[in-house]
């Protein structure tokens, strides 16, 4: 169907921004960014609200003043990545390697040289697109997992951009077959497993001490098909004043002969692995997900 004379114009002022950060220098673009995400957290209510409410259900030891600080932060973070995302179409390996490195790059290498296929856990935790592109950029090609924007213009947009340097997008709506094309290819494929779901594509495992209803997807691909899983999240690191593409050790995912108890136990590992890598780094996680939206039967809810 032909677009929308709506999604042109949300396509033509998103195109118009991009370029724009993408040309000046990056500090002018980080110091623009952060006025917009201190308007932002100021002017959406609702979104600051679920943060807040989020915040004190997942870190109830903390004060509210803490809690405040870590939300205004991610707002900063977010606004970071939006300018890293509009300048990717820049970005080489040279020209960014003053300020990102790796860590634990050897835990993906020896996943990878098992030939069974990778799947990157990650989440919404840091700058999660900016480190599918410097994944391709040290020449390690990889598929990501996503969700198709309602602007088709936007969306065909956002995923040329995702895609440069040999990198392939996954679908949601069609990904397991995918999934498991990649696998048997040995190849990698991040998924982003930190977002609300419902059954039956999820099922509820302990989350920051809530029952939160996580995508079994990973643990179901990993289980058939022997692939390696471990966590990969690029980080703002302040005392270096740079960002570090971390790997984690590799998950021993269960296998037994119960194929429903290794599936949530091992969606269960893979949440547990998530909570550690958002303790660590509070203030680069989306706080304003509604991510404990769906609840158990007979459980009131959250928001």
């Amino acid at each position: 169907m032909p677009s929308t004379t709506k999604e042109k114009f949300e396509y033509w002022l998103v195109a118009a921004v991009a370029r724009i950060l993408g040309a000046v220098p990056r500090a002018w673009a980080r110091g623009f960014a952060g006025l917009l995400a201190f308007a932002v957290y100021h002017l959406l209510g609702r979104l600051r609200r679920v943060g807040q409410t989020n915040l004190a259900l997942a870190l109830p030891d903390i004060s509210r003043q803490e809690r405040k600080r870590i939300l205004r932060n991610e707002y900063r973070y977010l606004g970071w990545q939006l300018v890293e995302f509009c300048r990717m179409p820049n970005y080489t390996l040279e020209n960014t390697r003053g300020w990102i490195r790796t860590e634990g790059l050897d835990y993906y290498l020896a996943a990878r040289a098992r030939e069974k296929g990778v799947l990157v856990l990650t989440g919404h935790l840091g700058a999660w697109e900016l480190s599918a592109l410097y994944h391709s950029l040290l020449g390690y090609r990889m598929g990501m997992v996503i969700r198709r924007l309602d602007n088709r213009l936007l969306d065909d947009y956002v995923n040329g951009i995702r895609s440069m340097h040999g990198n392939q997008v996954l679908h949601k709506d069609d990904f397991a077959r995918g999934l498991l094309t990649a696998m048997r290819a040995g190849d990698t494929v991040g998924i982003l497993m930190d977002t609300n779901m419902t059954p039956p594509q999820g099922a509820f495992v302990n989350f920051f001490g809530k029952s939160a209803c996580t995508a079994t997807g990973l643990a179901h691909v990993a289980r058939k098909t022997g692939a390696a899983v471990l966590p990969g999240f690029m980080l703002w690191e302040e005392m270096e004043q740079r960002y570090v593409l971390h790997f984690g050790p590799q998950l021993q995912m269960p296998h037994t002969e119960d194929v429903e108890a290794d599936i949530l136990s091992g969606t269960q590992l893979c949440t547990a692995e998530l909570e550690k890598w958002i303790r660590r780094y509070p203030e680069q996680w989306l706080w304003i997900h509604r991510r404990w939206k769906t609840r158990p039967a007979g459980e009131p809810g959250i928001y």
